[in-house]
């Protein structure tokens, strides 16, 4: 299921989202002690990023990783852990700890045990999941194109994290897959412009998953989708 909120423009969007996600994330921590957040790349994040790291939070108890991450360095132009290091592990947010999916040089079976011991012990359930959206329809590293698709987006994979090559976008990805992103306690979709409002009103006509994967997570009765658009 979903919600749509529009929002006049992107600034009121990136500040409402970060208003929504910081008391998400201070109540998970008055409850539990910690709060975990996995976000997504990309350019349209930056200004809510930016304005998340500006929010007193108690930072030093939160961990941030991402749905998903290209297999490069992080110096890399297309690395997103270097986007999240420069424009949300600032200011106020410096404290945070970051959970590194990029981790050593190949993303071997060893690897990935690794980590998926860790993200289960460490990081799962998230308390709020910042997904985005390709033209594809793809969500994370949930490629419609890639062959892994079947078992990413399996409800019953007990990898919570996996690897994914996708034929149509370069680099090797590291993916949560979405039995793990489902259980999410607090889902949004932040996306921005006419062209990915296209993509989301031709996601939401259709049923197949595995042709726009992000479907999964608009039209699952257990996930409740929270879309933020902006023009």
């Amino acid at each position: 299921m979903h919600t749509i909120n529009q929002f006049i423009s992107r600034e009121a969007l990136d500040s409402k989202l970060s208003d929504e996600v910081a008391a998400i994330l201070a109540e998970a921590v008055r409850i539990k002690g910690k709060a975990s957040i996995a976000v997504s790349g990309g350019s349209t994040p930056k200004g809510f990023f930016k304005a998340l790291s500006q929010v007193d939070l108690p930072w030093e108890k939160i961990t941030v990783t991402l749905a998903d991450e290209r297999w490069v360095n992080i110096d890399s132009d297309a690395s997103n852990t270097q986007l999240v290091h420069e424009n949300l592990l600032q200011n106020k947010a410096q404290s945070a700890k970051f959970f590194h999916l990029k981790q050593g040089e190949l993303l071997s079976d060893e690897t990935l045990v690794d980590l998926n011991l860790a993200a289960k012990t460490d990081l799962l359930p998230l308390d709020v999941l910042i997904l985005g959206m390709g033209e594809d329809g793809h969500t994370a590293s949930l490629f419609p194109c890639s062959d892994e698709i079947t078992s990413a987006l399996a409800i019953d994979n007990p990898n919570a994290l996996m690897a994914v090559m996708p034929k149509t976008a370069p680099h090797t990805r590291i993916t949560f897959s979405f039995a793990s992103l489902m259980t999410s306690k607090n889902t949004f979709l932040h996306i921005s412009g006419n062209a990915k409002k296209d993509v989301l009103d031709k996601a939401l006509a259709g049923n197949d998953k595995f042709v726009m994967p992000i479907r999964a997570f608009l039209q699952q009765p257990d996930i409740n989708t929270q879309v933020f658009w902006a023009e």
